[in-house]
């Protein structure tokens, strides 16, 4: 799997909407990186900021061995307008203390503001060199189109996982067109006997069948599970490692 110039090799990234700025968090992103996270994902509105600052502090200057990820113009009508999505890519740029943005994304469609203005925006900063490749977020296909005709879109940030599974159209599309589909509340689904037959199988958590059965479903698919735990953090790096047959990917559909 490739965003760009990055080479991902871990196929599961890591979360940080409650990331705030403590020492103990600052070091979590550092011992993130050194465990093999190849992308971190955040966003502007995430923690009032602080995860930003919290990812800038840890990793000034940002390493090109792991994408950090960050999103604009979320929280309804007016949020993609021109002058909020500058304002906002210019705090995240001083929040996570870096003159480029690996992965910038659109974090909503803002219902008041045409995909394409909102999207011209970030090619201002794509053309100035301060954005390196952009992602669009809970948009279906047809929105997908539209913003490629803008600029090239790497990434497709959407809510995905077993128990969520509108997008499976977009995931499909992704996969033709060789687009990374980051989906995002990866966790959340019922624990089924055949989720507990194959954790016993594998002598694996929950989690990580959960995350395996994502993983199976495309090889396009980078989840980025949240966690301010370190153990959790490699228990979720190590569902990598396990590979669902078809049959046992069939048993939790």
């Amino acid at each position: 799997m490739k965003i760009g110039e990055f080479e991902i090799t871990k196929r599961v990234g890591l979360g940080t909407n409650r990331l705030t700025k403590a020492p103990a968090n600052v070091e979590l992103i550092r011992e993130a990186v050194a465990a093999g996270v190849q992308m971190i994902d955040t966003a502007h509105l995430y923690a009032g900021g602080q995860s930003e600052e919290t990812i800038g502090a840890a990793l000034h200057p940002l390493p090109d061995t792991c994408i950090v990820a960050t999103k604009g113009g979320f929280g309804g009508a007016g949020r993609g307008r021109p002058e909020v999505l500058r304002a906002e890519i210019e705090e995240s740029l001083r929040r996570l203390r870096t003159d480029v943005i690996h992965l910038y994304y659109l974090h909503r469609v803002d219902p008041e503001t045409p995909i394409e203005t909102s999207l011209g925006v970030i090619k201002e900063h794509v053309d100035r060199g301060t954005i390196r490749h952009v992602g669009v977020s809970e948009v279906r296909v047809e929105q997908i189109e539209r913003a490629r005709k803008v600029l090239p879109i790497v990434a497709v940030q959407n809510h995905y996982n077993l128990s969520e599974r509108k997008y499976d159209d977009v995931i499909d599309y992704c996969e033709r067109e060789g687009i990374v589909f980051v989906p995002f509340f990866p966790l959340r689904g019922e624990r089924s006997p055949a989720m507990a037959r194959l954790g016993r199988r594998h002598r694996a958590t929950s989690r990580q069948v959960m995350l395996a059965w994502l993983l199976k479903r495309s090889p396009v698919v980078l989840p980025i599970p949240g966690t301010l735990s370190l153990e959790h953090l490699k228990e979720n790096l190590a569902a990598g490692r396990i590979d669902l047959d078809e049959e046992e990917f069939a048993s939790l559909v």
